[in-house]
This record gives structure tokens, C-alpha cells and sequence, in this order.
């Protein structure tokens, strides 16, 4: 028996349970399980249910999908704990409302491991897969009015190889967003924004976007919607259709401008330019919205280096960026079988080395961050994405 005492904190939206400093549980409002800190190793679970693992060996990342069989046991210990705490609630240090703990883990001894691996198939049944959101939107609601990229030619990108880019019908989205609030359920609560996907949502015309963004602001009232958009398809809206969209409730829109070479977005088959990308940030910040920029630190390796790290740094320098933006750096993931493996196997491209790649992003971090003022420079891994 352990002498340390057992630990809880009742957060607006979420409950976390800790029987020991080893050990750590997360709930969401549901009583589902969100994220554990067990034995050294970090895990989190996504809406459908899947669990990602997470640890450092010897000063490298791993991160690894954990086996059905193996979820299973990790919601059964969560459920473990949950009764743990429900036996000895009179000892438990809580932190935040303590009278709300009780009927926090009543709801959380509702579910069995079985039902929270069924989970899965009420997902599915709402949402198709969830390709990849900014950082800041990891806990946002994602609202599906589109499928796909309308561009979906990058050479890096694998994403949405497996759907053609299309519109919702209003109808069809409302359904879609009916079943969303059905399966956050009281988790929508610690949601604090609404997030527009898919991967270029904001291309659509203001007249399409108009009822998308009424049902949005209708089902999840409160909170700012965001979005990815390119350069090259967001620059042919003018500045009043961005006025437009702020009025109706867009907050900030997430941009992957990937590098500040034009020579280097050519070799990535993404159209635009640094100067496009300089002028489409400033017509943004005028409308009065946030901005994401997202750069890729080791795109196009040993060949482009020095000019990618040069010429995206002069770049972000010429950006109106204030204390409300963000500035990602995204370090470069290879997908097999893309058309930049291809490419660079073709044309003698050689990745950067681990000690290359490691300097490459302090480079970019040290540069960045004297560049954008008040603005925030952050790490983007896009492998350690969770919905």
C-alpha cells in the first residue's frame, strides 16, 4: 500500500484522477478516458477510440499505436482507478470542486472497456478520418463541411489521396453536425473552438460558406471557427470577404506556406510565391483575423538547406504578425510512397541527417523568433496528431 495520498482535480472540463505520482488519469465530462501518464510511457485516446503511446528512448521520441487488446487493458486500468477513487472519496486531495467528484466518477464507472471500444464504430458513423489539424486545434470540434483538398498535388502530402475533394450539401452538413454534439456529448464543453475541415474549407465561395458557418455558430455557440486555407486559393478572395467571414465568426485561419524559396514550393509542386504568401498574410491580418503559418523544417533536404532556412526567415520577417498569431515549425516527415519520395530519389535529394535536421530547427527557432515580434514560434509534430 502506497503512503502516498491520492489526488484529484476537477478542471471545467475534465476530471484527473492520480492514485500516484507513477500514475495519472484524464476523463473528459463523458467519464471516457482522454490520456494516462503510466510507468514513464504517455498515452491518449482519440474520439474513435484508438490509443497512441508515447516515450522518450535514450533522448529520441517514440510514439506507436497501441494494439486493440492492449486498449483494452489501458481502459480497463482507467476503470481501475476511476473505482479506486470512488472507495476511498473522503481521503482523496482534491483540487477544484470537490463536491462535483463524486457524480464525476459515477459517470465514469458507466462505461465498461467494451463500450468505450464501441466508440469506434459511433465515430465512424460521424465522422470520415481526421487527416490532420494545427496544434492549437487538437481540442477544437471539428466540423467536416468539406472532404478532401481542393489542390491535392503537393508532392509531400499524402493526407487526402484517398478522397476528391468536395462540399457538403447544407443538409447533409447539418446531419453531420447533429451527430458530432451527439458524440462529444458534455466533452463539447472543454472544446473552445470549432475547427472548419477539410484540408482547404475556406476555398469555398462566402455564399456557400455563409450556412455552413450559421450552423456551426448555431450548434456550438460561444466559440471562434478556424480553418486551414493555401496562399495560392485564399489570395482570390479580396479583403471584404475576409471582413465578411470574421462578422460570421472566423477567428483564425491556419496557412502552409511550407517555405519562403520559391524555387523549393516549385520543387513541392504547390503553387504561389513568398511575395503571394507576404501579401495574402497582410490581407488576412487587415480583416482583422489571426493567422497560423506553418513552415517545414527540412523540406527539400541537403540540396535546398541553406536557401529554404534563408529565404523562409525573410519571409516571416516581412509578416504584420502580432501576439494573437502563431508560427509553426513543422519538422519535415517523409510519407512512403509519395510523390516527394519519388521525386527526391529521382533528382538525388538526400534527406538531412538527424544532427542536420536537429540544427536546421534551432536554426529556424533562433531565427523565428527574432523576426515576429510578439508573435509565438512553436514545434509542430504532425505525427503526434490526436482527434
Amino acid at each position: 500500500m502506497s503512503d502516498e495520498p491520492f489526488l484529484a482535480t476537477v478542471h471545467a472540463g475534465s476530471t484527473t484522477l492520480s492514485p500516484s505520482r507513477r500514475e495519472v488519469v484524464g476523463f473528459d465530462l463523458e467519464g471516457r478516458p482522454i490520456h494516462w501518464f503510466r510507468a514513464g510511457e504517455t498515452y491518449k485516446r482519440s474520439l474513435a477510440s484508438e490509443v497512441f503511446g508515447r516515450r522518450r528512448e535514450r533522448g529520441t521520441r517514440r510514439r506507436w499505436r497501441v494494439p486493440s487488446e492492449d486498449t483494452e487493458r489501458l481502459f480497463a486500468r482507467a476503470l481501475a482507478v476511476a473505482r479506486e477513487a470512488q472507495a476511498s472519496l473522503a481521503d482523496i486531495v482534491v483540487t477544484g470542486s470537490g463536491g462535483e467528484l463524486a457524480r464525476r466518477v459515477e459517470r465514469v464507472l458507466e462505461w465498461t472497456p467494451e463500450s468505450l471500444a464501441a466508440e469506434r464504430e459511433r465515430f465512424l458513423r460521424v465522422y470520415q478520418p481526421v487527416s490532420i489539424l494545427p496544434p492549437d486545434q487538437y481540442q477544437s470540434v471539428v466540423l467536416q463541411a468539406s472532404f478532401g483538398c481542393s489542390w491535392n498535388r503537393c508532392t509531400f502530402c499524402t493526407f487526402y489521396q484517398d478522397r476528391p475533394f468536395r462540399m457538403r450539401r447544407i443538409d447533409e452538413f447539418e446531419a453531420h453536425v447533429a451527430g458530432v454534439k451527439g458524440l462529444l456529448g458534455a466533452a463539447a464543453e472543454a472544446r473552445e473552438s470549432v475547427f472548419l475541415a477539410d484540408g482547404n474549407a475556406l476555398v469555398l465561395a462566402n455564399s456557400k460558406l455563409r450556412p455552413v458557418f450559421e450552423v456551426a455558430r448555431s450548434a456550438f455557440p460561444g466559440r471562434p471557427i478556424n480553418a486551414f486555407v493555401d496562399v495560392f486559393s485564399g489570395e482570390k478572395k479580396g479583403l471584404e470577404q475576409w471582413r465578411e467571414l470574421r462578422e460570421l465568426g472566423l477567428g483564425r485561419v491556419a496557412i502552409g506556406v511550407e517555405t519562403g524559396n520559391d524555387e523549393l514550393l516549385g520543387w513541392l509542386n504547390k503553387p504561389g510565391s513568398a511575395d503571394e504568401a507576404a501579401e495574402f498574410v497582410a490581407c488576412l491580418k487587415e480583416a482583422g483575423l489571426s493567422v497560423s503559418v506553418i513552415v517545414m523544417v527540412g523540406a527539400g533536404g541537403r540540396r535546398f538547406a541553406e536557401a529554404h532556412l534563408a529565404d523562409s526567415l525573410a519571409l516571416l520577417e516581412r509578416l504584420p504578425l502580432d501576439a494573437e498569431d502563431l508560427v509553426y515549425l513543422s519538422p519535415f516527415v517523409l510519407q512512403p510512397g509519395s510523390a516527394y519520395e519519388t521525386r527526391a530519389a529521382e533528382g538525388g535529394v538526400e534527406p538531412l541527417d538527424e544532427d542536420e535536421a536537429a540544427a536546421q530547427y534551432a536554426a529556424f527557432r533562433a531565427g523565428a523568433r527574432s523576426r515576429v515580434g510578439a508573435a509565438k514560434v512553436a514545434l509542430y509534430h504532425i505525427d503526434e496528431f490526436v482527434y
